[in-house]
């Protein structure tokens, strides 16, 4: 496993173990006092918040700078919500837009969604979440043309490269870039997003058992109010989490389109393995190898098993099957599937600006990700037997 390389700025405020308080009313006031608001909506995000810092305190084991990040992090997504329901007192037209047929991308990690989900938002009538939009969604006073939120993220961008220069290589972060709207859930505090970023096993586990019905319902909130900012006729979404919870999501979202990727999970488990590690790494001096890749070899495999399910009962679903392999070797035949899947043209202009994406996102543009399975502690027997079902429902070949 290669060491974690930690920048001198942040080992200095680690010598020194400055404090940052993580408690659920410091930070509601900080929000509070950061936005000059006070309503923070009805949901229920409370107790999703209040779970989340008791596992970090009690497991998660952050270092000074980590709980400094975090602390920062939380009052963002608080005062995201401030904001939001600030902006839909205002304008309660907001809450009447549609969100219709909306294409979900999903997959296990490192199947390729993020380069399919970049092709797909080329599209002229297609609108991705844009990083930018993601880390602050709602309007800002006085920003006008957004330049405080996206000089906001494009500082959260330089921050991540300057505190672990290695994790671009593995997963690009870039600030006018599309990005999972999973981070969206992260304002309703039920997400799978803390455990990839932390070792909080309690609260990893009370998140799975919640009913997701409220976090998507919230998601669409959100999107409501980015489509108000910025309307186009389709959403394209993105994230690994729709596998685990396509029952509310469709709930949700009943006309939406899933495209599905697949890949050998010989090659999926180890490489989310070490962004997973170099992921948590940022926070934590203390991270151990095998605990991150038991830990998601089991929730992944879950995850999969629970969709399969899901798809052999609700044959009616609208859902396209894509292999990785097959994006590989044909990217352009099978986009052109694609669109033909979710009802939109595919002509020159597209075809053009599909290609230009695709030279502007080349393998390795950030560096050669470098990982093995025997560096987590698992054999391909682990993880053949966990994905079993998987590699024989879409007849997954070894890569």
């Amino acid at each position: 496993m290669k060491l974690i390389h930690r920048p001198w700025l942040i080992r200095a405020y680690n010598f020194f173990n400055w404090d940052s308080t993580l408690e659920l009313a410091d930070l509601i006031a900080s929000a509070e006092k950061k936005t000059g608001l006070k309503d923070f909506g009805e949901d229920p995000f409370k107790e999703g918040l209040e779970r989340l810092l008791q596992s970090m305190k009690q497991e998660a084991k952050l270092h000074a700078f980590g709980r400094f990040i975090t602390r920062q992090r939380i009052v963002n997504v608080l005062a995201n919500r401030l904001r939001i329901e600030a902006i839909i007192k205002k304008n309660p037209e907001i809450l009447h837009i549609e969100i219709k047929a909306p294409i979900i991308i999903t997959g296990l990690q490192r199947t390729g969604t993020t380069r399919l989900h970049r092709l797909l938002s080329a599209h002229k009538d297609v609108r991705a979440l844009l990083s930018w939009e993601a880390l602050q969604p709602a309007p800002i006073a006085n920003d006008i043309e957004n330049k405080q939120r996206i000089q906001f993220a494009k500082t959260a961008e330089r921050a991540l490269k300057y505190m672990s220069p290695d994790f671009f290589a593995i997963h690009p972060v870039e600030h006018l870039a599309p990005e999972e709207d999973i981070l969206l859930n992260d304002m309703s505090f039920v997400s799978t997003v803390p455990e990839a970023t932390m070792h909080v096993p309690s609260y990893a586990a009370w998140v799975e058992i919640q009913s997701h019905l409220h976090p998507y319902t919230y998601l669409k909130k959100v999107l409501q109010v980015l489509t108000w900012q910025h309307p186009k006729s389709r959403w394209v979404l993105k994230t690994p989490q729709y596998l685990e919870f396509l029952e509310e999501s469709l709930q949700v979202f009943p006309d939406a389109y899933i495209i599905h990727t697949y890949r050998d999970p010989l090659k999926v488990i180890p490489s989310f393995s070490s962004m997973v590690y170099q992921s948590r790494a940022i926070f934590s001096d203390e991270v151990d190898a095998k605990e991150v890749a038991n830990h998601w070899l089991k929730k992944n495999s879950y995850m999969m098993n629970k969709a399969i399910d899901y798809w052999d009962k609700n044959a009616a679903s609208k859902v396209l099957h894509l292999s990785y392999y097959d994006m590989l070797k044909d990217a352009k035949s099978n986009m052109q599937k694609i669109f033909s899947f979710v009802g939109l043209e595919m002509n020159e202009s597209v075809v053009e600006a599909l290609e230009t994406i695709d030279k502007e996102n080349t393998q390795h543009k950030y560096g050669v990700h470098q990982y093995d399975l025997a560096d987590f502690g698992l054999s391909p027997a682990d993880v053949n037997t966990a994905f079993d079902m998987y590699r024989k429902k879409f007849d997954i070949p070894y890569e």
